[in-house]
């Protein structure tokens, strides 16, 4: 029984085939996966493959290396499409200075962030977090800014949200960044990239975190885990970060499945 808490199955890439993904997810194990949106037509596109396949869940929100297509009028979309009853969260939504440089550019990231945290507390949702450092550096501006912004947010919401306010996709950060965010009740997402051969620092962070803060993500189709590395990846491939996960708690990865499940339900609220 596993959950795969990030999956972009609505991206091209899956054009061909999108149905055999979603089942071969399933025939594998899976009773979950959660497509998140990155823009408006992605956001819509998410909802649609959730309403037509049980086992898919939606999150609404704007990327931040898509901001050139934000208006602050798709909010009153977005408020329509978080109305369906399988959509769980506001995301994919963040801060991205390794793909942007210049210095106004980044402010509109952070005011739109802002703004999309505002949605979030209004409409009662966790939050699906992106954060990339300039030079893909562990620790910068980026989680700095990023880290402040969350803490005045999350101290001005009330109990569940507070409790559970979101998750930090694809974490990459350093340890100190996410014990900071789990100080915050922030759940940490754990994607391919922990079972490469020279993610030593990766894996060893991971094992200093509680595995009831962990999500498993494959972020599909990029991504990929060993042994799958250099293909598309898919939302069936999540079990081998599972067992990484398992190898590096010293659990089984029976555990660690059920364990991470039971955290994306718990912060989600879709269920056992």
């Amino acid at each position: 029984m596993l959950t795969d808490t990030h999956c972009h199955l609505d991206y091209h890439k899956f054009d061909a085939d999108r149905a055999e993904v979603i089942a071969r997810a399933v025939d594998s194990g899976l009773i979950r996966m959660l497509v998140p949106g990155l823009h408006h037509r992605a956001s819509k596109e998410a909802v649609r493959l959730a309403e037509s396949n049980p086992s898919v869940y939606a999150a609404v929100g704007f990327h931040p290396t898509y901001l050139e297509e934000f208006k602050e009028q798709t909010f009153d979309e977005f408020k329509k499409l978080a109305s369906h009853s399988k959509v769980v969260a506001v995301g994919e939504i963040g801060i991205d200075y390794y793909w942007v440089k210049e210095s106004d550019k980044r402010t509109f990231q952070r005011d739109v962030l802002r703004q999309q945290l505002q949605f979030a507390k209004e409409i009662n949702k966790p939050i699906i977090i992106h954060m990339r450092e300039e030079n893909d550096a562990w620790y910068g501006e980026a989680s700095q800014d990023l880290l402040n912004i969350l803490e005045e947010w999350q101290s001005n919401l009330k109990s569940p949200l507070a409790e559970k306010p979101g998750v930090l996709h694809s974490f990459n950060g350093n340890l100190e960044t996410a014990q900071k965010a789990l100080a915050l009740n922030f759940y940490i997402g754990v994607t391919g990239p922990v079972t490469y051969k020279n993610a030593d620092e990766k894996r060893e962070i991971i094992k200093q975190l509680p595995i009831t803060k962990l999500l498993i993500e494959t972020d599909a189709p990029f991504l990929s885990p060993v042994p799958q590395r250099g293909k598309r990846n898919e939302p069936a491939y999540v079990r081998h970060i599972a067992d990484k996960i398992a190898e590096i708690h010293f659990k089984s990865p029976a555990e660690i499945a059920s364990i991470t499940t039971a955290n994306a339900a718990r912060l989600f609220a879709w269920g056992d």
